[in-house]
């Protein structure tokens, strides 16, 4: 058998299809027993959700890291390098090791496409099934486990009983393969709702959160609501982050800091902080505090420079849209504020722009670094031109529009970078390794 190296094994892995014909778990299931049932002695925390998971799934890792946990961490999609989607004690795995994982499972997934009632698992599926292994080899004490679409169908969900099963939020989202109402979406997150594990949920819908407490009741598991059953209280806040108080079941903890900005953030660490309590983890306040603290999770209203200030942020989707407006509203404005909008096509282009245009200044439309499904700036910029009489501009490609809107900045002015991850992703390397700006 030809062996790949470290790129080959990247092709390979994205030369997966990025969706099944077949929904199911059963190509997932048939791989992981090929590969000795990796994932069945493993300690999981399950994270779904519409925005915030991977937040919330940062802020658990973090913490259950500084309480001297191996700690595994599964996330998507990356930032910065492939690597980041799997990491243990908050390293990436090692590009060699990859190598040695993918050399491993390619022919389990040659044999699982070649079975007719099965067929070719999808990209995704390949990805969970190297990340199970990864972990298992290692030997983590606790696996974070992001889910990656939906929930009931997410390759995630062969988990047979998470320690505790957290959905963040629910809105509309792949309405094409999850439904077109919250509820319905919210019924297919409920999916890794299972027997023997407590719920958690921080949905403030009321029809969202009785979708959650029918499953439970028909698992005979207890649902509980960030707000109801966990408290929290928002505090001081400033560039470098903010504070929070937080009343669980067990603790009661007072000016909690938490590098990340916005109000969502609290949030998303608030959740976390009750995940951890039911899933039973043994943890010093010292731990938990420290944890917050030094929490990283890239690309999420991070701050690349200041004077003029330069913020990333990937609100790839309308809810998190909502979330930007409002953490912007807060801290930067009243401002001169130039954004920069990249976004893909499979985005409700209109109700992005409904959000952000009230707090921008000036929009400078881009093209989302994505080979297929980058929506067209100049399709956007008049959808834009439509809602306002603000100066809109089109730069093609994103090294220019980073650099136009940097360039009608004063010092007390704010440049603001959003859209898919993969337009993050890009501007992040353009502005810290390329430095296309003055830093």
């Amino acid at each position: 058998m030809v062996r790949l190296n470290y790129q080959e094994a990247l092709s390979w892995i994205h030369s997966r299809e990025r969706f099944g014909i077949n929904p199911g778990l059963s190509r997932i299931e048939y791989m992981l027993a090929c590969l000795g049932n990796p994932h069945l002695d493993l300690k999981v925390i399950h994270i779904a959700g519409t925005n915030g998971k991977g937040s919330t799934a940062a802020f658990t890792a973090a913490v259950l890291q500084e309480a001297g946990y191996r700690t595994g961490l599964y996330t998507s999609p990356y930032l910065e390098s492939f690597t980041n989607r799997m990491a243990v004690d908050g390293t990436d795995v090692a590009e060699e090791a990859l190598v040695l994982l993918v050399n491993k499972i390619k022919p389990v997934v040659e044999e699982t496409s070649n079975i007719l009632e099965l067929g070719p698992p999808t990209e995704f599926e390949v990805v969970t099934a190297l990340a199970f292994a990864y972990f298992a080899e290692i030997g983590v004490d606790y696996l974070v486990l992001e889910v990656g679409l939906g929930g009931r169908l997410d390759a995630t969900n062969v988990i047979p009983q998470p320690l505790v099963s957290t959905i963040t939020n629910i809105s509309l989202e792949h309405v094409e393969i999850l439904g077109d109402t919250v509820t319905k979406i919210a019924r297919e997150k409920a999916g890794i709702i299972k027997t023997d594990s407590p719920v958690l949920t921080a949905s403030q819908d009321v029809a969202v959160q009785e979708v959650f407490r029918q499953v439970a009741g028909a698992k005979e598991v207890p649902l509980y609501i960030l707000g109801e059953d966990f408290l929290y209280e928002t505090g001081q806040k400033d560039l470098a982050g903010q504070y929070f108080n937080y009343t669980g079941k067990n603790w009661v903890l007072k000016d909690l800091f938490i590098p990340l900005l916005g109000e969502h953030q609290v949030i998303n660490a608030a959740t976390a902080l009750a995940g951890l309590e039911l899933a039973g983890v043994s943890l010093m306040e010292e731990s938990v505090r420290k944890g917050l603290r030094e929490t990283f999770w890239p690309g999420r209203l991070e701050i690349l420079q200041k004077n003029p200030l330069v913020v990333i942020d990937a609100a790839h989707n309308p809810a998190g849209i909502k979330h930007l407006r409002k953490a912007l509203e807060e801290l930067f404005l009243p401002t001169k504020l130039v954004m920069v909008l990249g976004i893909l096509d499979d985005k409700p282009a209109g109700e992005v722009l409904q959000e952000i245009i009230p707090v921008t200044s000036q929009l400078i439309v881009t093209t989302a670094i994505h080979p297929t499904r980058a929506a067209k700036p100049q399709k956007i910029a008049a959808e834009a031109a439509l809602l306002t009489d603000k100066p809109i501009t089109i730069s093609e490609k994103l090294r220019q529009a980073i650099t136009t809107g940097y360039n009608l900045l004063s010092s007390e002015d704010v440049l603001c970078i959003t859209g898919s991850f993969y337009t993050i992703s890009e501007a992040r390397r353009l502005i810290l390794e390329e430095k296309i700006i003055v830093c």
